[in-house]
């Protein structure tokens, strides 16, 4: 299975690379549902289904494993995400299709979580199957059982084999779901690189906190600044956000959906960016103004001569010492005080340098 072809970022110079297209996790248990119905009702499971995602495309799925018994079926799907870094790329979905009562039932199997904290789409104790999956699913499933006269009253499972394990790289952890991997997507179709996953998953880390009653959250440029300042405020890690790069991201969504605090951790590099206005940290999306910060430093009582001759932050910094980290933490805040301005979030930032060690702070209780 292929995914479409789009044309990815490249380098100024650079011909544009052709990125494959993929499928989500809930395509593809949509496809391995309908075909384990097939399997239940007629006795043969297909080779090949084609399905309907929620914009109207129609994509054919391989099944690549199938079994039946005494009141089910079972097909499973080889998960292809194209040329994005998903970590259940080449994963196997299973779905069982058994005779049920009452309608259609979700169960997580092997490998497929369990939500266990509120503020998620699901309530705790549903297995870890997105809405927009489970309504795919039951279209299809639906669409077979009409063809057969048949009501729909079907137990429905899905595993994924490893799923355990993968959920480990994962933010499931964090959000409460427990056992396994989540069944996810709203579209049935993985673009490469993008973006949108990476938020969706900072607006569940922000819900789930609330839902829990955090007053405190936290988001880090990496895993460095996050320990350092998880340490530092003694957070538990339901309270700290897979911010990343995306910090405009989550200080939008932040504003809409309070809590009493928020700390932005991060690098040098990172907190020099969101200082000189940058919402996205990311090196091929922002970079570092020298100019600007070199009249930072002078304003901080620093030589701005070797700042603005620096070829890195980092050496920037070692040049400017603490003067230049606290003067760059201050312009950070601002920056996160412009966001969350009128929302009444107390604001704090630290500056955590390369071996993990905070050099600078400012704000709410720092």
């Amino acid at each position: 299975m292929a995914g479409a072809v789009m044309t990815g970022a490249s380098m100024a110079g650079e011909t544009p690379q052709k990125l494959r297209t993929g499928w989500t996790t809930g395509a593809c248990a949509a496809a391995a549902a309908q075909a384990a119905v097939r399997g239940l009702i007629t006795g043969q499971v297909p080779a090949l289904v084609s399905i309907t995602l929620p914009r109207g495309q129609t994509p054919s799925f391989a099944i690549e494993r199938a079994e039946t018994g005494p009141g089910w079926a079972e097909a499973a799907i080889r998960k292809d995400a194209g040329d994005d870094p998903d970590v259940t790329h080449q994963a196997l979905i299973v779905v069982r299709v058994a005779e049920g009562s009452g309608g259609l039932n979700f169960h997580a199997g092997d490998g497929v979580g369990t939500v266990t904290m509120p503020g998620l789409p699901i309530a705790p104790g549903e297995p870890a199957i997105n809405p927009v999956p489970r309504r795919m699913i039951d279209q299809e499933i639906s669409a077979i059982a009409a063809d057969h006269g048949r009501s729909v009253d079907f137990e429905v499972t899905v595993s994924i084999p490893g799923g355990e394990a993968l959920a480990a790289q994962t933010w499931n952890p964090r959000l409460g779901i427990v056992g396994g991997l989540s069944i996810l997507g709203t579209t049935g179709i993985v673009r490469p690189f993008s973006c949108a996953a990476w938020i969706a998953s900072i607006h569940r880390g922000i819900d789930v906190a609330r839902a829990s009653g955090l007053t405190h959250v936290m988001g880090a440029t990496g895993a460095t600044s996050e320990a350092a300042a998880q340490r530092h405020h003694n957070l538990s890690d339901i309270a700290c956000l897979d911010m990343g790069d995306f910090a405009g991201g989550l200080m939008k969504y932040l504003r809409r959906h309070p809590v009493d605090r928020f700390t932005l951790a991060g690098g040098f590099a990172k907190l020099v960016k969101l200082g000189q206005g940058a919402m996205d940290l990311h090196s091929g999306r922002s970079q570092v103004d020298f100019a600007e910060l070199a009249q930072l430093a002078g304003a901080a009582g620093c030589d701005p001569a070797p700042i603005a001759a620096a070829n890195t932050a980092m050496e920037a910094l070692e040049h400017g010492g603490p003067a230049l980290a606290q003067a760059v933490a201050g312009k950070a805040l601002n920056a996160v005080d412009n966001v969350l301005r009128g929302s009444g979030v107390g604001t704090d930032v630290i500056v955590v340098d390369r071996s993990g060690r905070i050099v600078a702070q400012a704000g709410v209780g720092t």
